[in-house]
């Protein structure tokens, strides 16, 4: 029995089944318009159609099967979903002449005070919106629940059918009462059971993983981040030394990057380690290379060729048949899986893997979000100091670099990192963040250092807050903390003469590094 959401292609579509197991449910998530009989033999004790950026009027518009609404189980609809629902079952649906995306005050009316979805919520809320249509004519039997001022039907019920939709989206941070909605949803109107936990998450990767490999071999590329490493283990407790691993040195790493990685991979049992020192070749093809996209394309193939080279080392008696990636659901947005709905917004990942690679590709953490990850990676065991650490982007410091890339910068962007966290660590704010880097800017400041004139380099701090990866805000870090930093970076790091910190604030959508 599961929770079974229907994706209809928003980016925030899995987030609903994560916050649905966070819950303690289990929960799955299929295409919008998955065969009806494949749904029926899941018998799910409920349904979930996400949100969406289309309109239902438009051809080709994602579409679920009607015959979900006379399941006899509850259905609930979430902004595109919402939409869906209305048309399907009579109702109307009308582009608004402004799209409405943000914050909202959601206004319970007396039928929606007394609904049991929005049991424990209060009469006035705040929501997440992001939509262009609403609902404007109810469908047959539904009553309204809530409005806002720019949306009459802002929810909908015909609680008969157990029928239920809202506007809004639930399952991003900026609906408070987000998590008590579906809490209500999949226990008081579903009756779903508290069954699931991260343990068993772990038990069903390392199954799946053993059942799907069998004796075959695996190669994985370590990166140093947080997603490869559970990965890893995650394999390496399914397959054990049919693992090969490998940690492609790019030069673009964090300061200690391979001695800390590669010292935890031998002590926790990793007996096949390939450590590549592919410095040299990485920098001499991004000399005077300026565009970041171009940076991560670069990267991306220098990256492929010297990890074939190493596979080709490694495969003298035998083929090694699987590779293994660490990419988590964020990652992966662009490439609209598991529909074809989704929008693209990340244009890195994963995008330089050769067509007619002969490996079969395994992603066991495909599905998790970062805070996830890290949850599986505490029941595999792995070191806090690593679990940790803050994610870091797969082109790694490159991207971190506004303009050319040479060891100069390089160092410079090195050393004020490490100090950025070793005070952010001492102070004790790193883990209060979710990200916090230093990127160097491509201009020079004048400024005075003594009695000397300086022409130096301006080093941006920054520091975000965020939960799954999805939503982030800056952090409001002290004063005095910013105070220390700064000194230390102009005063330690040779080539510097300034430093600003980044104030930005991401709204929902994926956080792209910089």
């Amino acid at each position: 029995m599961a929770i079974l959401v229907l994706n209809c292609g928003s980016q925030f579509a899995h987030l609903i089944p994560r916050r649905i197991r966070e819950l303690g449910a289990y929960a799955e998530i299929l295409p919008c318009d998955a065969d009806f009989e494949t749904i029926g033999r899941m018998s799910p004790k409920g349904i979930v159609i996400s949100g969406g950026p289309a309109s239902v009027y438009e051809k080709d518009a994602p579409q679920c099967d009607p015959r979900i609404y006379g399941m006899g189980i509850p259905v609930l609809g979430v902004c595109y979903g919402q939409q869906l629902m209305g048309r399907d079952l009579g109702g109307e649906v009308k582009g608004h002449e402004e799209k409405q995306f943000g914050r909202a005050s959601l206004q319970l009316n007396a039928d929606g005070k007394k609904s049991l979805l929005f049991e424990g919520w209060g009469e006035r809320e705040d929501v997440w919106f992001s939509h262009g249509d609403a609902v404007e004519k109810l469908p047959p039997g539904f009553e309204a629940l809530a409005s806002t001022p720019t949306c009459k039907i802002a929810a909908m019920a015909d609680a008969t059918r157990n029928l239920y939709a809202v506007q809004f989206h639930p399952e991003v941070v900026h609906t408070p009462k987000g998590m008590r909605l579906y809490e209500n949803f999949v226990f008081k109107i579903c009756k779903e059971e508290k069954s699931w936990t991260m343990s068993d998450l772990k038990g069903k990767l390392v199954g799946e993983l053993k059942a799907k490999l069998g004796n075959e071999r695996a190669v994985i590329g370590i990166s140093g981040g947080v997603d490869s490493l559970v990965a890893a283990t995650l394999l390496h407790n399914a397959i054990g030394d049919n693992l090969q691993a490998i940690f492609v040195n790019t030069g673009l790493l964090r300061k200690n990057e391979v001695e800390d990685v590669s010292s935890y991979l031998r002590k926790h049992g990793f007996s096949k380690l390939v450590v590549a020192d592919a410095r040299h070749q990485f920098l001499s093809k991004l000399a005077g290379v300026t565009d970041p996209e171009e940076k991560r394309r670069i990267i991306g193939h220098t990256f492929i060729e010297v990890f074939d080279g190493e596979i080709a080392k490694l495969e003298t008696d035998e083929k090694i048949k699987f590779l293994a990636q660490g990419t988590i659901y964020p990652d992966r947005i662009e490439s609209a899986q598991p529909s074809k709905h989704a929008q693209k917004i990340k244009s890195h990942h994963n995008l330089t893997l050769p067509a007619q690679m002969r490996f079969q590709i395994i992603e066991p953490l495909r599905d998790l979000y970062k805070d996830e990850v890290r949850k599986l990676g505490e029941s595999l065991g792995l070191p806090k100091e690593l679990l940790w650490r803050h994610p870091f982007p797969g082109p790694g410091l490159a991207i971190r670099i506004l303009g050319e890339i040479d060891q100069e910068r390089l160092r410079i962007l090195r050393e004020a990192d490490a100090i950025f966290i070793e005070e952010l660590k001492a102070s004790g704010w790193y883990g209060k963040t979710w990200q916090a880097f230093v990127a160097l800017l491509p201009v020079k400041a004048v400024g005075v250092m003594g009695d000397a004139r300086t022409y130096s380099y301006v080093i941006s701090l920054r520091a975000v807050q965020s939960v799954d990866g999805m939503t982030a805000d800056w952090v409001k870090l002290p004063y005095e903390l910013l105070e220390r930093v700064s000194s230390r970076i102009v005063n330690e790091v040779r080539g510097v003469n300034r430093v600003v910190y980044d104030v930005t604030q991401k709204p929902p959508g994926t956080i792209e590094y910089l």
